[in-house]
């Protein structure tokens, strides 16, 4: 018997699991763990203390380790010990402070965190040898690059700011059309009479703002001042945003290369035994980008957790094309998968989530704001 089956059961790993891991050594932080940097279902990436702005975004491939590549494509150097700012559309490689040492059958994944995401920086984690993005096989041993490139903001960040967030599995979890379509009747998983349950859950997109004053969502502004990472409900919404309004069409045209911030017409909800993770680019549903930071973790939108259904809030970029998007249209799918065990802590239930209960909601570094 192998040590995965001795240690985790098949499934997404819940808190304990992945604590377990730091305990065996399969997970090597370069100092203790911060006291929340373990969420539900997933870990917290830091940032090292320097950031090399590079040529350009790559994968290493099967022959070479990240820090090869850093040698030929590196411009200069950033110390991040006391904070440095990142540019708009450069591109930086971070060495993160945990590295990996998996068992042989437990695979890894990456996502930007959910401030990251509604703030168009643009992060991907990377491993030696690695022939894709955000995706570490199982059994991997060795050091997490993070790649960043803040795409509409400048940001500040430092040693130890957290953008990215990894989940660890054992096997594959992920639900059938028929399991999606029974947890649904069960537990319902999107408050909606009329909800596409299938593969993954369908979600729509409201543009109507019936519950906000008409207020459907955000287009970020240009040229604006630096977004300290780690500063919380600081800075006023209209000087970096503005604010999108239903004048009674229920339509909108996204213009190619802005950002928007919008939100689903459903609320959703993850059972505490699941998680779930939103498909970034679904061709079928239009030629637009709708989510970045793609964890859902178990408890989001739950009732017993401060939930009963909470929006999915979209980071959302057309393509090549402007796309008219009406209210009700589908934008994405919602993917659940199994835990490996009930977790012991549920987004919102104490954890410092920022999200739970959320309607039409920016990053967490915005003052609340109304129209």
């Amino acid at each position: 018997m192998n040590v995965d089956s001795e240690l985790f059961s098949k499934g997404v790993f819940p808190a304990r699991y992945i604590e377990r891991l730091a305990e065996m050594g399969a997970i090597r932080p370069g100092r203790a763990f911060d006291a929340d940097q373990v969420q539900p279902a997933s870990l917290d990436l830091r940032l090292g203390d320097v950031a090399y702005r590079i040529r350009s975004s790559f994968l290493p491939g099967p022959d070479h380790s990240v820090a090869d590549r850093i040698e030929s494509l590196k411009l200069h150097e950033l110390d991040l010990t006391h904070g440095a700012v990142l540019e708009r559309n450069c591109v930086y490689l971070v060495p993160l402070e945990e590295s990996l040492h998996l068992p042989e059958h437990v695979s890894a994944s990456a996502n930007p965190k959910s401030s990251t995401g509604r703030l168009d920086v643009f992060t991907r984690v990377i491993g030696d040898h690695a022939r894709g993005f955000d995706m570490l096989p199982a059994g991997y041993t060795g050091p997490l690059y993070l790649e960043i490139s803040p795409r509409t903001f400048p940001v500040r960040v430092r040693r130890g700011s957290r953008l990215s967030q990894m989940r660890f599995r054992l096997g594959d979890s992920r639900l059938s059309v028929h399991e999606h379509r029974t947890l649904h009747r069960v537990e319902t998983l999107v408050f909606d009479a009329n909800a596409e349950v299938g593969e993954g859950v369908l979600l729509s997109i409201d543009l109507k703002g019936a519950e906000r004053n008409g207020l459907i969502g955000f287009r970020s502004k240009r040229h604006t001042a630096v977004i300290d990472m780690d500063i919380k409900d600081t800075l006023d919404v209209l000087d970096y945003w503005e604010p999108l309004i239903n004048r009674g069409h229920e339509e909108f045209i996204l213009d190619p290369d802005e950002f928007y911030i919008l939100v689903s017409r459903e609320s959703v909800h993850v059972p505490p035994a699941y998680a779930a993770e939103m498909v970034p680019f679904d061709p079928l549903v239009g030629e637009f980008r709708v989510h970045y930071a793609g964890f859902f973790d178990p408890g989001f939108g739950h009732s017993a957790a401060g939930g009963t259904g909470s929006r999915a809030v979209l980071e959302v970029r057309s393509r090549e094309v402007p796309f008219l998007l009406g209210h009700g249209q589908t934008i994405g799918r919602l993917i659940y998968e199994r835990l490996s065990e009930a977790p012991d802590r549920l987004y919102g239930a104490g954890v410092g989530s920022n999200y739970q209960a959320q309607t039409l909601k920016l990053s967490k570094h915005f003052k609340p704001f109304s129209v």
